[in-house]
């Protein structure tokens, strides 16, 4: 039987050893842009692994460009030459898991555009979301609770009003990081809860009357304050 909780230095070990295989079988197989992998459950019979383990290696290959998945037809090897394949899953393999301070500097970056394209892109569906996580967090905090997952739910619904899949992705992908490592590391002032309110409902207000410039830079103070304050992480003019 299969364990599927594991330590995260371990889950990554068998995730990067996934990955070196599949890349192996490819070269072995001689597949070519466009053929078919074997599926899920027979890699991970052939791998020794759980089929959630190689879900996880396809989904990073994916993330890269090497591989793409089709509803009910399976996986297949993408467009890209074996060289070039190659070279990738070897600099795949030597990426190190990101640390809380990289993730939230890449979290920042992602935000400052994110933010300002959907002041310009945002449908009123989009804005709805939006206000509706807003209105999610304020409840908490005003009730003196935990809202780190609603506030980043705030933060993703702006990601999906950009109307940019790529940066929602990326969003979507760091995101359950983020929200472990601040409920283990948040030891912010409670009183900052109260003004993130009032930095949050600035936001939304930018991105309610499109104001593109005013969004980015309410959300460049809303940073500021939070991980300067918070992690002593500053921010790049």
């Amino acid at each position: 039987m299969k364990l599927e909780i594991l330590p995260k230095s371990e889950s990554l070990d068998i995730q990067k050893t996934i990955i070196s295989k599949i890349g192996d079988l490819i070269n072995y197989k001689n597949l070519e842009p466009g053929d078919k992998l074997p599926s899920e459950r027979t890699l991970s019979e052939k791998f020794g692994v759980t089929r959630s383990n190689v879900r996880d290696a396809i989904q990073k290959l994916e993330l890269y460009g090497l591989l793409y998945s089709i509803p009910q037809s399976g996986t297949f090897v993408a467009n890209i030459g074996v060289t070039a394949m190659n070279g990738m899953i070897e600099d795949i393999l030597r990426l190190e898991d990101p640390d809380f301070k990289t993730l939230v500097e890449t979290r920042i970056l992602l935000e400052l555009k994110t933010v300002r394209l959907a002041a310009l892109r945002r449908s009123d569906e989009d804005l709805e979301k939006i206000k509706s996580a807003l209105d999610a967090y304020s409840k908490k905090v005003l009730k003196g609770e935990d809202a780190v997952q609603e506030d980043l739910l705030f933060h993703l619904a702006i990601a999906k009003a950009s109307g940019n899949s790529t940066m929602n992705n990326f969003m979507l992908l760091i995101t359950p990081k983020i929200i472990t490592n601040f409920e283990k590391y948040h030891v912010c002032d409670k009183s900052l809860a109260n003004q993130g309110i009032e930095e949050h409902m600035a936001i939304y207000n930018a991105i309610k009357n499109q104001n593109s410039k005013l969004a980015k830079q309410k959300m460049k103070e809303h940073f500021n304050v939070l991980y300067q304050y918070c992690y002593n992480i500053k921010m790049s003019s």
